[in-house]
C-alpha cells in the first residue's frame, strides 16, 4: 500500500477515534452526569437510556478502531525506526483491554436501572448511590487509561518529527501531549489537590490540539505530500 493510501486511512481511523471518544467521553456525561446529584443523574440516565447506550457503543467503536490506527500509523512511519514504531504500537494495545473492561460498570448501571432483584435488596435512594458508585469507578478506570493513552504520543511524536514528509511541529506537539497526560496522570496520583491547580487544565488540553491537528493533517494535507514523497521514490 502507498503512503498516500496509508496516510488517508490513518486519517480517518483518528477521525473516528476523535468523534466518538468526544462524544462518549465529553457531550453525553455532560449531558446525563450530575456530580454530587445522584437524583438528577439516576433520573436523567432513566430518561435517557437510549443516549446512555450510545454513549456505551461510541467508546466500544473508539476503542475498537483504536486497535487499528497505530498499526496503519505503524505502516506509515515504520521506516523512520522499527523499534520505536513497535514500542508506539504496544503502547496502546495494552491501554485496550483495561478500556473495553471498563465499560462493565456501565453495563451493570443498565442492570439496576431494569433488574427488578435490586428493588428487592436496595431502596430507591441505595440503587441512586450504585448508579454514582460505578460511574465513578468508570472514571477511575478512564484515569488510568489515560495514562497509555498519552504515553503512546511519545513514540508517534518522535516518529513524526524524523519522518521529514510530516511537519515537525506536529511531532513537537504530540510529544508535549504525552507530556500533557503523564503529567496529569502522576499529579492526580500523588496530590490530592492537583486538580485546584490551574495549570492542569492547560496542560490537559495539549494532547487535544495535537491530536486534531495531525488528523486533519494526514486527511487533507498530508495526502497530497505524501503523493509528492511517493511519486518521488
Amino acid at each position: 500500500m502507498d503512503q498516500k493510501k496509508t496516510a488517508r486511512i490513518a486519517g480517518i481511523l483518528y477521525l473516528i477515534v476523535v468523534i466518538t471518544g468526544i462524544v462518549s467521553l465529553g457531550y453525553i456525561p455532560k449531558q446525563l452526569i450530575v456530580w454530587g446529584d445522584k437524583v438528577a443523574t439516576f433520573n436523567n440516565i432513566l430518561k435517557n437510556e437510549n443516549l446512555f447506550r450510545i454513549g456505551i457503543f461510541s467508546s466500544a467503536l473508539c476503542y475498537l478502531t483504536f486497535i487499528f490506527l497505530p498499526l496503519v500509523l505503524r505502516e506509515l512511519l515504520k521506516n523512520v525506526s522499527q523499534f520505536v514504531a513497535n514500542f508506539m504500537v504496544v503502547s496502546v494495545l495494552v491501554s485496550i483491554p483495561i478500556s473495553f473492561f471498563n465499560l462493565y460498570n456501565k453495563y451493570i448501571i443498565l442492570d439496576i436501572l431494569h433488574k427488578e432483584e435490586y428493588l428487592k435488596i436496595y431502596n430507591e435512594s441505595q440503587l441512586q448511590s450504585l448508579v454514582m458508585y460505578h460511574l465513578n469507578q468508570y472514571e477511575y478506570g478512564i484515569f488510568i487509561s489515560t495514562f497509555f493513552w498519552g504515553l503512546w504520543l511519545l513514540p508517534f511524536g518522535y516518529l513524526v518529527y524524523k519522518s521529514g514528509f510530516i511537519p515537525k511541529i506536529f511531532g513537537i506537539f504530540l510529544m508535549l501531549g504525552c507530556f500533557g497526560y503523564v503529567t496529569n496522570f502522576f499529579g492526580n496520583t500523588l496530590f490530592a489537590n492537583y486538580q485546584d491547580i490551574g495549570i492542569s487544565k492547560i496542560i490537559g488540553k495539549i494532547p487535544s490540539v495535537a491530536e486534531i491537528g495531525i488528523c486533519l493533517w494526514l486527511l487533507v494535507i498530508g495526502i497530497k505530500k505524501s503523493k509528492k514523497n511517493y511519486n518521488e521514490n
